[in-house]
């Protein structure tokens, strides 16, 4: 693996909530897994024609996604702002993806195995921007893909974690995605994700996390009741209100997470900090480079 991929402490057995699927909780899940992989097909067989769909129609799919996974959702906060703009959220679940989109269609930065995934791997090859994670040196040449997208006036949907966390702590932002938004000069829109019980209680049920395995991840979702996404639609934030992209990831990074590097509950401690070369105060590389 490379030393520059990022990565979370979160792990299934350590993080996840537990609960065993009861007879009822199968069944269930299979009509609701059902539902989610027609919607799923229906929109590969849609998406050439996808620039000519209207965006309320894209919108009202992604969430009829979520919802068919037995996942309530609730949108707040303002409308995201037209012309080109870089969506940022913090991710905890393959859930993200959808409600990212919900907020406003976008094309979505992804890593390149998401290609190999069943069904949704055919939907995202449409219009996804690759990553390479392993391969540093192409990064320069996705951040100028990306601002090439972003100065033709579409959205662009990034997780800038650059990996999932269970939801009870979060990374931090890393740089190289909001250096699109200054070279092509378009807003940055943070947007907070949480997923709750119907009681209010945080749950970590929908988390993707760790090496728990897509299917194994689906699963727990669908079997899961009384789950409600929280999309939280946060000011924008102008990139020409910053000088570099350090500070406007951290602007973004403030309106989603909080900012600052969060403990995780399971190991105590914050993520390592990096001294001022871009080395890890623990001794390990730094991730992303000079574009981290």
């Amino acid at each position: 693996m490379s030393a520059w991929l990022p990565g979370a402490p979160c792990t299934p057995r350590a993080c996840i909530d537990g609960a065993g699927a009861s007879a009822a909780a199968v069944v269930r899940g299979v009509l609701r897994l059902t539902a989610v992989a027609a919607l799923i097909l229906t929109g590969v067989l849609l998406s050439p024609f996808g620039p000519r769909l209207p965006a309320a129609a894209v919108r009202r799919w992604c969430r009829w996604i979520v919802r068919a996974a037995g996942v309530r959702v609730r949108i707040t906060g303002g409308a995201a702002p037209t012309g080109g703009l870089l969506l940022v959220a913090n991710h905890i679940s393959w859930l993200d993806i959808p409600l990212l989109a919900a907020v406003r269609p976008a094309r979505m930065l992804a890593k390149r195995e998401i290609r190999q995934w069943p069904v949704a791997g055919a939907l995202a090859s449409r219009g996804a921007v690759f990553i390479d994670r392993d391969r540093l040196r192409t990064l320069p040449a996705t951040v100028a893909q990306l601002a090439e997208v972003l100065r033709a006036g579409a959205a662009v949907g990034v997780f800038p974690e650059g990996s999932t966390w269970c939801g009870r702590a979060q990374g931090r932002f890393r740089r190289a995605a909001f250096q699109a938004a200054l070279d092509a000069d378009v807003p940055v829109q943070p947007v907070r994700i949480r997923y709750r019980l119907t009681d209010g209680t945080p749950t970590t049920r929908p988390a993707f996390v760790g090496d728990d395995s897509l299917l194994a991840s689906v699963w727990r979702v669908v079997t899961t009741r009384n789950v409600t996404a929280e999309v939280d639609v946060r000011p924008a934030v102008p990139s020409g209100a910053h000088l570099d992209r350090r500070s406007l990831a951290r602007a973004a990074e403030h309106g989603t997470v909080g900012g600052g590097p969060t403990a995780h509950p399971h190991t105590g401690s914050p993520t390592p900090p990096r001294t001022s070369d871009g080395q890890r105060a623990d001794g390990s590389r730094a991730r992303y480079a000079s574009l981290r």
